[in-house]
């Protein structure tokens, strides 16, 4: 029998940007339901024991578990009510503020109607299919987070001659997990001619002298039964395999760390817009997607590196729940469209209101020395030592400098 319940708002994803967006709401006085799939709130991070994170949100370094505990913690003392191991079925949007979340759990099926929705599901890993490699169908095959979960949470080794394809930061933080756990690391494979990762990730490499072969791609696997080898191969200035290059490692484990997939699924379904860019949603300055009262935050909305910025637009979207429901909309005279220009890989929010200061979320397509960061439209410009495809750059516009633009505002980034 389906029991039905009624709130506010209610927040999908019981991670960072999911701990911060339930806190934030229930700050602002609504009552609030957080759900989560998983068997305890904190998403990833319970599982990411390395130093490195809150050094903007709790202005200290705190491992994953700190992190997630601090929050948590809030949300026990606020009196959130929230269900683990709840999985979403459907989302269903009636009005703007007339919503259905149906969802099971152990104790039962439940039918939630509610106002508002902040979805804060998160990201999936890719795997091996997604990025070409084929060979024999074999174990010892994971994605970075399988191993990290295998490790971090249930104390089990993956195995002890490791390859790992992807010098992004979960593989880079993999890459040592596995060294300070005494397996041999035969090397990182980026299919990039640099790194994926934060500079201070990258240094791991160093520390633990494992090989980073740039402009690499593992093309396939051998082995019976477990991987025995890994077949690589150089890649050309357009990422297209050079023949004649191919070699072998040996290697009992291939660890993939290729990038993440924003969890869109749902949202499509009732008609969200999806950026090609991001892969997560098309949103305003209050992280509301183009359904009205549904708002997208953390790596749904776009793949972070840092977990304060996640936790930072789980709190904008409680922001955003919160006039939507008082004013029955977002309110607005007009919205100005930003958009990418030169080397602007990405970014999101996509439109600006010249109502409230707003952060930019962005990443170039290629590093750059000596870079100015221009908003023409608006006569902004910024000075950046060096830019990378790994560093989030996270620029903050004054609603009086938003207010100069049109009907557009173009971001980019030059020399």
């Amino acid at each position: 029998m389906t029991q039905t319940l009624q709130y506010d708002v209610v927040v999908v994803g019981g991670g960072p940007a999911g701990l911060a967006a339930a806190v934030k709401a229930k700050e602002l006085g609504l009552n609030v339901l957080l759900l989560d799939e998983n068997e305890y709130l904190g998403g990833i991070l319970p599982q990411c024991i390395h130093p490195g994170f809150g050094l903007h949100y709790f202005r200290e370094e705190l491992t994953g578990p700190e992190f997630s505990h601090r929050f948590v913690q809030k949300v026990k003392q606020l009196g959130v009510e929230y269900f683990t191991s709840a999985r979403v079925l459907e989302i269903r949007n009636y009005s703007n503020l007339e919503k259905v979340v149906l969802f099971t759990s152990p104790k039962g099926v439940f039918e939630v109607w509610t106002k508002a929705i902040i979805y804060a599901a998160g990201a999936r890993e890719r795997h091996q299919f997604e990025i070409g490699i084929t060979g024999d169908r074999v174990a010892g095959i994971y994605t970075a987070g399988e191993a990290q979960t295998l490790m971090d949470i249930y104390g089990v080794m993956p195995g002890k001659e490791v390859v790992i394809v992807g010098s992004g930061d979960v593989g880079l933080i993999m890459a040592r997990r596995f060294s300070l756990e005494g397996a041999n690391v035969k090397a990182v494979i980026e299919l990039m001619p640099y790194p994926g990762g934060l500079a201070r990730n990258v240094m791991i490499l160093r520390d633990f002298n494992i090989p980073l072969f740039l402009s690499h791609k593992v093309i396939a696997v051998k082995g019976k039964g477990r991987v025995e080898k890994a077949v690589v191969v150089k890649v050309d200035e357009n990422l297209r395999e050079i023949s004649g290059t191919e070699f072998e490692i040996e290697c009992d484990t291939l660890v993939i760390s290729a990038g993440l997939i924003p969890q869109v699924k749902p949202l499509k379904k009732i008609g969200v817009l999806i950026d090609p860019a991001t892969g997560g949603p098309i949103v305003n300055e209050l992280l509301e997607t183009t359904v009205p009262g549904i708002f997208a935050a953390g790596n749904t909305l776009l793949i972070n590196d840092l977990v304060d910025y996640v936790a930072e637009q789980g709190e904008l979207a409680a922001y955003g729940a919160k006039i939507f429901i008082e004013s029955g909309g977002i309110p607005s005279k007009r919205w100005i469209k930003i958009e990418r220009g030169e080397n602007i890989r990405l970014l999101a929010p996509h439109y600006l209101s010249g109502e409230r200061d707003v952060y930019i979320y962005a990443r170039v397509k290629k590093p750059m020395e000596d870079a100015v960061l221009r908003f023409p439209e608006i006569n902004k410009k910024i000075n950046l030592p060096v830019v990378k495809p790994a560093e989030m750059l996270r620029i903050r516009l004054k609603k009086e400098e938003i207010a100069k633009a049109g009907d557009r505002i173009t971001m980019e980034v030059v020399q």
